[in-house]
């Protein structure tokens, strides 16, 4: 056994995973099932595959009806990153045949979640799943970050001003390349550039009134990315 396999296991054992499950980094295994069970779209069906993290996965849970009756597919992971999405992309949206991709992204990274990131970086991943759709025809929204005073699990990060910035980059991004930028935003940010307790308890997670204010904003974004088809 190499001396480099060893802080693997232990690390493992401390986050209660197999050495094997630890080394599926960007979590690939979680959505396979559910992706070989859903099979090619039928004629005429016009799927629309939302990547994200917890933001994502939490909407599913708390709105599934929204989903279903949309044909929409959710394939978020909690506490994901943007390299994360990018590296599964192929396998949870493109291998999906899907008519559109919502993207949410970013908000992870600028936490720290899987090191520290440049918001150019973080852009560069976006733009890359981005790039990735449109060579295979699907229709692209490229959401803005949700607005953040504060992350509880990694306070003192100030991201009000990050996450502005990354935003400015992806709107400027789907302005030039075509898609449609879907700003959330605008539409939920406070006094603080923060997410109020109205649309989020812990600022960061929307409520169901945050999840209802994005339904607003999303679905007529949908609207428009599959009438452009």
């Amino acid at each position: 056994m190499s001396k480099m396999y060893i802080p693997l296991i232990i690390m493992a054992f401390l986050w209660g995973a197999s050495p094997l499950q630890a080394q599926d980094w960007a979590n690939l295994g979680r959505y396979r099932e559910a992706n070989a069970q859903l099979g090619p779209p039928k004629a005429g069906e016009k799927r629309v595959v939302f990547m994200g993290n917890s933001i994502t996965e939490g909407w599913v849970k708390v709105f599934p009806d929204y989903f279903t009756s949309n044909n929409f597919i959710g394939r978020g992971i909690s506490g994901q990153t943007t390299p994360q999405m990018l590296v599964r992309f192929r396998a949870d949206v493109i291998q999906l045949q899907p008519a559109a991709v919502v993207i949410l992204a970013g908000t992870n990274d600028i936490a720290g979640n899987t090191g520290p990131s440049t918001i150019e970086m973080i852009a560069d991943n976006i733009f890359s799943m981005a790039e990735l759709a449109t060579a295979h025809g699907i229709k692209v929204i490229l959401c803005s970050v949700l607005p953040v005073y504060d992350y509880p699990w990694r306070p003192g990060l100030a991201p009000a001003g990050k996450i502005i910035a990354l935003n400015a980059l992806i709107k400027a991004y789907a302005a030039a390349h075509g898609h449609i930028y879907l700003d959330y935003h605008s539409a939920m940010a406070d006094e603080r550039q923060g997410l109020p307790k109205v649309y989020a308890d812990d600022e960061v997670h929307p409520t169901r009134a945050g999840y209802e204010r994005m339904m607003e904003l999303c679905t007529e974004a949908v609207k428009q990315a599959l009438s452009a088809r």
